[in-house]
């Protein structure tokens, strides 16, 4: 069974330890994602979202085999952006560095991490939904298509602390449950 829950402290070693799985998958050419290691994430990006308030993981037989960031916060780089859905900033939830373990990869965590992102961001009425991801991350890209998200554009940057970044910048909006059949306004 899989838990969802919002990170601790003590969940930082395990989430940095993700990100070194992730890294050193992408040096020996298993992936790639576009992360350096030093430089974007570190062990210093889990903490301070911890310190947030804004880390979640999944647990697995008492595993943490993924987390991700979930907060309004949208980088300066979705300004750039023509977005489709163009909303009011209170009404946008973003998803930031969704990391699975490579030793826990098609065991369905991705997809019901963002699962609990959809619910999480309808629970706060906040219907319009944004991701990033770096253009060479092609697995990513794949991934959030299959779960019904749109690119919405590209912006060149430097993001993270990495130079050279292709911005993706991916949306959902989520939808009206006032006006399907058996929803209440």
């Amino acid at each position: 069974m899989t838990v969802i829950r919002k990170a601790t402290e003590q969940d930082v070693a395990a989430v940095a330890l993700i990100y070194e799985h992730i890294l050193s998958e992408e040096e020996v050419g298993r992936c790639t994602i576009g992360w350096q290691r030093g430089v974007y994430p570190t062990r210093e990006t889990a903490l301070r979202a911890v310190e947030q308030a804004d880390l979640y993981v999944a647990e697995a037989d008492a595993t943490v085999v993924a987390a991700m960031r979930l907060n309004q916060e949208q980088v300066p780089e979705y300004q750039l952006c023509r977005w489709q859905y163009p909303a009011p900033d209170d009404q946008v939830m973003v998803m930031h560095t969704l990391v699975v373990d490579p030793q826990q990869a098609k065991r369905g965590y991705g997809r019901q991490m963002v699962d609990f992102y959809e619910q999480y961001a309808k629970a706060r009425q906040c219907p319009y939904l944004r991701i990033d991801t770096n253009a060479r991350n092609l697995r990513a890209r794949s991934f959030y298509a299959r779960q019904g998200y749109r690119e919405a554009g590209i912006v060149p940057c430097t993001f993270n602390g990495i130079e050279g970044v292709s911005l993706v910048c991916i949306e959902k909006k989520l939808a009206d449950e006032s006006r399907l059949p058996g929803g209440q306004a």
